[in-house]
């Protein structure tokens, strides 16, 4: 059963802040996966992650990907706040504080910095200086929930999932914000008003970011479904089910996003599943049975290759994007949630013992390794004789209480969740433990 995910929330509550500095922009949207429809590849030389360039400290756990944008580099924090920080010494240039964790990841267009909160909100806010230009209300942020989940007990409370931590991340096209959340809706608001343009309802929460792909939007639900929209108009085209678990709720739900290319969607599932469908009707090209890993990891497209992490496998895959068939996998000692993202020939990600990877797309080989701070100080105590995190560690009982206690412990290694973003040679990620790291 996959012991695998994160769980951050509001820290605290702040008023807006900016500061009058200024951060110059640049026409083209900045987007959680590099572009819309989610490829994931970075068009930049490829970092050999053997030095810091620089740190900067937030007050909370860092679920969120960066984007980097005209000199600056925008993350979110669980404490409340979203950042903007000097791509080149790593100072801030000025934040905006919300009432709520920001697990979201920004998105950059047309001067402005689009994001959400667990406060139920989506925000807009000048990118020059971090003021305000509009919010837009949900019904309110929620992880998804059920009873006795993943068979802790007691079995017949109603448990929010302690793993389902991200928000849904902005897309932008056409003038047009879209966005998922907790309240199960699918959102498409006017990037320079925030109106509402037209909202589609899921059956559960939706915490997976859209993908949008020739007019037609895909996202995943946790009521099991990934759903193609019209773009225009949140009209229905299709929707594929994927698979259920209606004992311990372990194996159900999308929690991460969709990659589109080659005329196909391709996803993960907590069902132990990746899909590839048609992306005109939906229709199943193939899956691969991950044998009871989720992957929550959104892949990434490049050289006719899928690449995507698992959880309790503990693999980085590279499959053949029109056949699924395996590449080559790429083994490492804790799960993953981190999406890879590639520059040049090498493919990066992360995983919860704060231990982030470079890999030749080409070879399969590693080529470089990072250790957050909190992990160089603490993880040797944590592992087993294989060199793997040993989650016996962590775990003291199968109670949620329990659970989110081992969770915390194992935030103190500097967890990588979210994607790298890469630009001009340097890789920017973000850990659990508060720290955004500019690693060249």
């Amino acid at each position: 059963m996959p012991l695998i995910r994160r769980i951050a929330f509001s820290l605290t509550s702040l008023a807006l802040f900016g500061t009058t500095t200024s951060v110059g922009y640049q026409s083209g949207a900045i987007l959680f996966r590099a572009d819309a429809a989610h490829h994931g590849v970075y068009e930049s030389a490829s970092p050999t992650l053997t030095t810091v360039k620089w740190r900067f400290h937030t007050r909370g756990r860092i679920f969120s990907s960066p984007a980097v944008h005209g000199g600056a580099v925008f993350v979110g924090s669980g404490d409340g706040r979203l950042y903007a920080v000097r791509a080149a010494d790593g100072s801030e240039l000025w934040h905006f504080a919300t009432k709520g964790a920001v697990n979201s990841s920004p998105a950059v267009w047309s001067g402005t910095v689009f994001f959400s909160s667990v406060d139920g909100n989506v925000y807009a806010v000048n990118e020059a200086n971090g003021m305000e230009r509009w919010r837009f209300h949900t019904k309110g942020e929620r992880r998804f929930s059920a009873p006795g989940i993943h068979g802790m007990q007691p079995k017949t409370e109603v448990m929010p999932d302690p793993f389902d931590v991200f928000l849904s991340s902005p897309a932008v096209s056409d003038g047009t914000i879209y966005i998922g959340s907790g309240d199960h809706n699918v959102y498409a608001l006017d990037s320079q008003t925030g109106r509402l343009r037209w909202k589609f309802t899921t059956g559960n929460v939706v915490h997976a970011s859209p993908a949008i792909d020739g007019g037609i939007l895909y996202i995943g639900s946790w009521d099991r479904y990934l759903y193609a929209l019209d773009a225009a108009t949140g009209k229905l085209r299709w929707k594929f089910l994927t698979g259920d678990d209606r004992d311990i709720y372990n194996q159900v739900g999308i929690a991460g996003s969709a990659a589109v290319g080659n005329g196909s969607v391709y996803f993960g599932c907590r069902d132990s599943h990746f899909y590839a469908l048609d992306a005109r009707t939906g229709t199943l090209r193939w899956k691969r049975d991950e044998h009871g890993s989720w992957v929550i990891a959104s892949p990434a497209l490049a050289d006719g290759m899928v690449l995507y992490t698992t959880s309790d496998e503990r693999k980085f895959y590279a499959v053949d994007a029109g056949t699924g068939s395996v590449r080559f996998n790429v083994p490492y000692g804790a799960f993953a949630f981190s999406s890879p993202s590639i520059a040049g020939n090498v493919a990066y990600y992360g995983s919860f013992d704060g231990r982030l990877y470079g890999v030749n797309i080409k070879s399969g080989e590693i080529v470089g390794q990072f250790s957050t701070d909190a992990s160089a100080r603490n993880l040797r105590g944590h592992l087993d004789n294989s060199g793997n995190l040993d989650l016996a560690t962590f775990y003291d009982d199968s109670t949620l209480d329990g659970t989110i206690v081992g969770l915390h412990k194992i935030y103190e290694l500097g967890s990588i969740a979210g994607s790298p973003a890469v630009a001009d040679g340097i890789l920017y990620i973000g850990s659990t433990d508060g720290t955004l790291y500019a690693v060249e």
